[in-house]
């Protein structure tokens, strides 16, 4: 599982699918529907907010929002009806080594993203997150 911080608008087409099946999946496991994942670190800082159902929500709505953008149909009503009023804080170098890690997948799977995006400086977040200085987060598994 892996619920990007970076901004959605940076995958190709199977990483953005493979992104809205994950985050239902996400959903499912931070309301308590399945029995697995139940501790996978891509979940923890959703927990640390003390509005996960939220915090996820406000997620895939983002995701969604890039499917549309894109031309896709994902079917939003499968997107609990909360919201996330704050930020989720995401470090710099949490942001960093994401995006190293999605240019590696883009390099294989679509060269002209990656050709577009291999010497960006700036690089946007989801909405959701607010970047702050710091480390790869603890929770990352590298």
């Amino acid at each position: 599982m892996r619920l990007w911080s970076v901004h959605p608008k940076y995958l190709d087409a199977k990483g953005l699918v493979a992104l809205w099946r994950e985050g239902l999946l996400a959903q499912n496991v931070l309301l308590g529907h399945t029995k697995g994942y139940k501790n996978h670190p891509q979940l923890i800082r959703f927990k640390n907010t003390g509005e996960q159902t939220s915090a996820i929500a406000s997620y895939l709505r983002s995701v969604a929002e890039e499917a549309d953008n894109r031309g896709y149909n994902f079917n939003k009503s499968k997107i609990v009806d909360m919201v996330l009023k704050d930020k989720i804080s995401v470090t710099n170098g949490q942001v960093q080594y994401e995006f190293e890690h999605l240019l590696k997948k883009l390099k294989i799977r679509d060269q002209t993203l990656y050709q577009q995006y291999k010497d960006a400086v700036v690089i946007d977040l989801l909405p959701l997150f607010s970047r702050i200085p710091g480390e790869i987060e603890n929770w990352e598994k590298l």
